[in-house]
């Protein structure tokens, strides 16, 4: 990795449209046409490229100290006590406070369409508002065109134009033929992608069946790119809807109730068994029930490298909200999987904290009201999905580490170093060491949040998590070198955000190639015998 330690510039010549937003404004909307605050000159002075955080408590994934960090042109440059600079350096106290890796959230949609809509937030709203929560890169998930990796790809780079932190993608696998599995060559070669994800539900739509599963992992293991699976069974997920509807259960309920932990469970160890066949890792997105995680836990017990990955929603949320009388309420939780009954949620975080999970994304996906008003009397137009990009450091520290479940150090590879570990970007990402980009947080442990849809910077009107309060803020939000997030105020621009390519054949790859020749040479085959 050692190009990742090589001084990189972060020099921006283009202030023509500046966003500043306030977080007490009470404006939820972060939208591109407007522009708030200061105007481009006073903006462009606050932008410094030369900073020094003093006195905190410097926090890896293994490891804490109290040191200062200086950065310079968006790379850390030195992590050592008592750093001297001159006056013109700005320097920012964390006497008392945690300074660590920004998070990097595994699992977004942005300017997704998708169940007849498209998400509300796009590469601008969402970054920035991640970048308020302490979120300083996040991966998104490519759509195919029509089955096209390559023309999907150039409408996410369309998109993702407007970008104000760093990103990368992963890429969905929808059919299969030789040019899709050209195209995959390409994207890991080229495009810096390293990493396909195969729905097993969303039958008529993403679903594919297992032998294009098979085959996609194959293909994935030859590449060096991570399998990854949404864990439904879309086969019976169909049987389930049409049976609810059959039973007159239109609303929100009825999503939960088609889709039990039962079928999240059985496409979670068919997806693991496969990938055991074919001797590849394996990564499961939005493990929402104890019925995968058992799975998971099972595989991994056996020396099997899955990764489970659960969300902010799983690991706090009941499905007792999609009960509710009011639709307009009931129908904002509508997600899949399905959040599920009180327990489930407590046994992920055990399983976080004990090491069977190993990191947490949102599948951030957000519509707003008028959007999930498509699905009344059928929730299975309902779009599926809720917000997180926000809120999801926030809570993790809230509900993780404050309550003991989890230390600090812990609380940066759930959060940032383990995904960057699995993509293949650590140490660039996921760090504060010398040569690291420089996207840092400075987390107040001793401050406290709430949540709520009149000051978050979606452009969506709800919030999955609205009135929740607790401890420990993050106060300001370094992200390619620049404070993008000070004072409860987002100083953000569209175009800031670099593309950020992740080579393959991560760590999870490591020894494969050893454990096919012991299979090959314990087959005891061909047998040779005599024709005679």
């Amino acid at each position: 990795m050692a190009q990742f330690f090589i001084l990189l510039g972060c020099v921006l010549t283009l202030f023509s449209t500046l966003f500043h937003v306030s977080g007490s404004n009470n404006n939820q909307f972060c939208d591109a046409t407007n522009i708030y605050g200061d105007s481009g000159r006073n903006v462009m002075s606050s932008f410094s490229s030369k900073i020094l955080i003093k006195g905190g408590t410097v926090v890896n994934a293994h490891h804490k100290e109290v040191a200062d960090v200086y950065i310079e042109d968006g790379t850390i440059l030195a992590v050592q006590p008592n750093i001297k600079v001159s006056d013109d350096i700005k320097v920012i106290d964390a006497t008392g406070k945690f300074v660590m890796p920004g998070g990097i959230d595994p699992h977004t949609h942005l300017a997704m369409e998708f169940m007849g809509s498209e998400t509300i937030d796009d590469f601008f709203s969402g970054q920035a508002a991640a970048l308020a929560g302490g979120t300083t890169m996040h991966i998104d998930f490519v759509i195919p065109v029509n089955g096209s990796l390559s023309a999907g790809y150039e409408v996410y780079v369309e998109k993702a134009k407007r970008s104000c932190m760093d990103y990368g993608f992963h890429m969905a696998i929808t059919k299969w033929n030789e040019t899709v599995s050209e195209e995959m060559e390409i994207m890991v070669k080229e495009k810096g992608i390293n990493s396909f994800k195969f729905f097993l539900a969303y039958k008529g739509s993403f679903m594919v069946n297992d032998e294009l599963l098979m085959e996609g992992l194959k293909k994935c293991k030859s590449l060096g790119a991570l399998a990854m699976v949404h864990a439904e069974n879309g086969d019976a997920v169909f049987e389930g809807q049409k049976r609810m509807i059959e039973l007159g259960i239109t609303g929100p309920e009825g999503h939960a109730l088609s889709r039990p932990p039962v079928l999240e469970g059985e496409a979670t160890a068919r997806a693991i068994h496969l990938a055991s066949f074919v001797n590849t890792p394996l990564y499961v997105v939005h493990v929402m029930s104890i019925d995968a995680m058992d799975e998971i836990a099972r595989a991994r017990k056996s020396g099997q490298r899955v990764v489970g990955e659960p969300v902010v929603s799983g690991l706090l949320l009941n499905d007792s909200v999609l009960w509710d009388p009011d639709f307009h309420f009931a129908a904002r939780y509508v997600m899949s999987p399905p959040i599920r009954a009180a327990g489930h949620g407590t046994a992920l975080q055990a399983a976080l904290a004990m090491g069977v999970l190993q990191l947490v994304g949102t599948d951030h996906c957000t519509f707003n009201s008028t959007q999930k008003a498509l699905g009344i009397g059928d929730f299975r137009k309902i779009p599926n999905g809720v917000n997180g990009m926000e809120e999801r450091m926030h809570l993790v520290w809230d509900t993780m580490v404050v309550s003991g479940q989890i230390s600090v150090t812990d609380y940066v590879r759930i959060t940032s170093t383990e995904c960057a570990r699995i993509f293949n970007i650590y140490p660039r990402k996921g760090a504060i060491l010398v040569g690291s980009d420089a996207d840092i947080i400075i987390l107040n442990p001793n401050s406290s949040f709430k949540i709520s849809s009149k000051s978050h910077h979606y452009r969506t009107d709800t919030n999955v998590y609205e009135n929740w309060k607790g401890k420990g803020k993050v106060e300001i939000t370094i992200a390619g070198g620049m404070v993008v997030w000070e004072n409860d105020e987002l100083k953000v621009m569209p175009g800031a955000g670099k593309y950020i390519e992740m080579p393959p054949f991560s760590y999870l790859f490591d020894g494969i190639d050893k454990a096919d020749a012991k299979f090959l040479s314990s087959l005891r085959a061909p047998v040779k015998r005599s024709t005679t």
